[in-house]
């Protein structure tokens, strides 16, 4: 028994052997039929990984910031209890118990382009105030209402959630700094001491353009220098967020509000030199003065120059813009009749200002309805017979009327625009025309009549004597 198992290991051996013997041979047999990639594929692959490497090198700081700043207001937003367990509390107080915030009082003027002055609306300065947030009145005593102020550049979508209980650490992470190799993002006059609680910022000056920075905007931010009001928390301020653009870009900026001598082109919709501006230049349309005289006169024409491009929409945009124009005092005023017995009044982009009619001045708000038809039919004379309308000066007629007489200003003047009447009231006291008025009777001055008619003084109008002393 004992040699039959001996036998049976041995063959079991052999076996095993034979198996090993054909496995190394069946490698050996298939082992020339493998495929061996060519060279130049093996170079194309290495070129491409080295690529690929050189791609996510590149993209690397990138990724990290745009990681390392969704993480920062990520955590900011779920625990800010956690961030702030070594900084200085929410809650914005003072010694006394004070609720100590910096606020801008003023607006910004926009838009702003690189290298151009950072100013308050209509080019006033920029006002800043420190505040007790309990009471809403100025700190005008203490050390605080003294501090010195840092001003600073933030991104713009800090704070849209508009939550003012900000901490510093939320402040201080939106920050803007100037791209590397660039200038400094703002140059000037960076700091800003306040007197009894109110400051006034310095001359300011953008070096580079927002449109790198993911909102595409900035604000401007306030907040206590280092070394100053140690201890006590002082909310920061902060401005809503702009843009500001290159310079290159303010050469083609809009007004606003235009003025009448502006190129037609600084109004909305029509960009200089482009198809609108030219062909509005093709129709003598070269100011806003010339553009808002033919909306008044004849809208549909202006459109008709416009062409097919200029849709409803930009239309009411372009117009609303163009009537936020300031006027100014230039008057205007037709006679029908050699008699100057009746004359319609206009102001300096043709607009019906009112009308006048033996001596009186009635404002075309205050005409009714069957006047208003009549007043309509004089309008259309005048814009057909323009060469005959007399142009004057609203301010030369103020002075000429307080040093001449009713029969000379009427033989030789127009009448002023509601207005300038406005204005002359303050000035120079005028009589009015008091009409008895019979209860339940319209109103009617019997001794007026406008086109060979009667013609009726509102009950509800207040008719002013425009050429009596």
């Amino acid at each position: 028994m004992q040699t039959r198992y001996v036998e049976r290991s041995n063959n079991m051996a052999a076996a095993r052997e034979k198996r090993g013997l054909d496995s190394s041979s069946g490698d050996d047999e298939g082992q020339p039929d493998r495929k061996r990639p060519a060279l130049a594929s093996v170079i194309v692959e290495a070129l491409k990984v080295d690529s690929l490497q050189k791609l996510c090198s590149s993209l690397e700081p990138i990724l990290r910031r745009v990681v390392s700043e969704e993480v920062e207001r990520a955590l900011a937003k779920l625990a800010p209890a956690k961030l702030t367990v070594r900084s200085s509390p929410k809650h914005i107080e003072g010694p006394d118990g004070g609720n100590l915030q910096l606020q801008f009082r003023s607006r910004l003027s926009l838009p702003l382009f690189t290298g151009g002055k950072v100013e308050g609306e209509q080019g006033a300065a920029i006002h800043i105030v420190l505040i007790d947030g309990n009471t809403g009145r100025v700190v005008t005593s203490g050390p605080e209402s003294s501090v010195k102020l840092d001003v600073i550049v933030l991104e713009g979508d800090f704070n849209n959630e508009d939550d003012d209980n900000w901490t510093q650490e939320e402040f201080e992470s939106h920050v803007v700094r100037e791209r590397e190799g660039k200038r400094p993002l703002l140059t000037g006059d960076l700091q800003v001491t306040l007197k009894e609680g109110v400051g006034t910022l310095g001359e300011l000056t953008f070096t580079d353009n927002s449109s790198w920075i993911r909102s595409r905007k900035f604000r401007l931010g306030l907040k206590v220098a280092s070394g100053c009001c140690e201890g006590i928390r002082v909310r920061e301020a902060k401005t809503d967020a702009f843009t500001v653009k290159d310079h290159r870009g303010e050469l083609y900026k809009k007004h606003y509000p235009p003025a009448l001598t502006d190129e037609v082109w600084r109004l909305e919709k029509i960009g200089k030199d482009g198809s609108f501006h030219k062909r509005l230049n093709k129709a003598r349309i070269y100011s806003v003065e010339d553009f808002l005289r033919l909306v008044v006169r004849d809208s549909q024409r202006l459109r008709t120059i416009l062409g097919s491009g200029m849709s409803n929409k930009m239309w009411d945009v372009l117009v609303e813009h163009a009537k936020t124009c300031v006027l100014s005092g230039k008057l205007y005023i037709y006679y029908p009749e050699d008699e100057k017995n009746v004359g319609v009044v206009f102001n300096n982009i043709y607009e019906l200002s009112g009308l006048i009619a033996n001596g009186q001045y009635y404002s075309a708000d205050s005409l009714s309805d069957n006047q208003k038809v009549y007043v309509d039919s004089l309008v259309k004379k005048a814009y057909d017979n323009w060469v005959h309308v007399i142009e004057y000066d609203g301010q030369s007629l103020l002075d000429f009327k307080q040093n001449q007489g009713i029969d000379a200003l009427q033989n030789e003047v127009p009448s002023a625009q509601q207005e300038f009447l406005n204005s002359y009231d303050h000035q120079v006291t005028l009589p009015t025309i008091s009409v008895p008025v019979p209860s339940e009777q319209p109103v009617m001055d019997s001794g007026l009549t406008v086109g060979g008619m009667p013609f009726e003084v509102p009950n509800n109008h207040k008719t002013t004597d425009y050429l009596r002393k």
